[in-house]
């Protein structure tokens, strides 16, 4: 997941990275090598202004750069300060060139001194990527493995991140298997949700009974004795038997993403 989040990163930096002008850093955090200053920007003025900057022009990549970084430096300080193995585990997902390593603790640093805005920020990431999830699912996989950083084996998380992933997972309007992938540290299947609407033929915003209904139409109208009863030659049966088992393999899947 690090190698293309970290170049959507460094296409967000971009020459205000190079010239070190993105966002002043605020007093300590991510490197003691920073010069501290003073009023940190506590309202996160900058750094929204800074997301719905790159939305409103349409630069998606930068959008998702930007506040896939904001993001993470508020979830790790959502329910204490941020710690060394939380950095570490952020560091360790978003590989992105030395040069640009400066401005990125600046950003990380910024962004945590204001935690209860991160909606804002999930917000504009869902909107942009909505017919688009498999980024803002990669991106819930990192949330969930900084937020386990700092955990021994088998400690559960927060109540404040828990409830924190939750919002971000509505926000994203992810489904329930996304949540569950990202929470085991899992890959999305090969035929992912997307491509299972596709192949039934049928609108993602339809509802249960709405599926459930016309997968049984389906199944009815490419059933081998239905093509029989039609006179289809054996290469049409045979090619209505393979139409079958994709609809299946779809509707089940349908039906695990969405709980049924």
């Amino acid at each position: 997941m690090g190698g293309p989040v970290g170049a959507a990163l460094g296409a967000a930096l971009g020459h205000a990275a190079d010239k070190g002008t993105l966002l002043n850093p605020p007093t300590g955090g991510w490197s003691d090598r920073f010069a501290a200053r003073t009023n940190p920007d506590p309202s996160g003025a900058a750094t929204f202004m800074a997301a719905k900057l790159a939305a409103a022009m349409g630069k998606k990549e930068q959008l998702y750069g930007l506040s896939s970084v904001i993001l993470c430096a508020k979830l790790a300080k959502c329910d204490a300060p941020v710690n060394r193995k939380e950095i570490d585990a952020f560091k360790l997902r978003f590989r992105v060139p030395d040069e640009n390593m400066r401005e990125l603790g600046r950003l990380f640093d910024m962004a945590r001194q204001r935690t209860d805005d991160f909606e804002a920020f999930a917000r504009e990431l869902g909107h942009a990527y909505a017919t688009e999830k498999q980024p803002l699912e990669d991106l819930l996989g990192i949330l969930f493995a900084i937020a386990r950083a700092d955990l021994a084996k088998g400690e559960p998380l927060t109540k404040e991140e828990t409830r924190f992933l939750h919002r971000v997972h509505a926000l994203f309007g992810l489904s329930k298997g996304a949540w569950e992938r990202a929470e085991q540290g899992r890959a999305r299947p090969s035929m992912v949700e997307d491509d299972a609407y596709t192949i039934m033929g049928i609108e993602s915003s339809a509802t249960n009974d709405e599926i459930r209904a016309h997968w049984k139409v389906l199944v009815r109208q490419y059933h081998p004795d239905v093509m029989t009863a039609r006179q289809a030659s054996p290469a049409e049966i045979a090619e209505a038997e393979a139409k079958i088992s994709r609809i299946n393999a779809a509707w089940d899947l349908i039906k695990r993403e969405r709980g049924l």
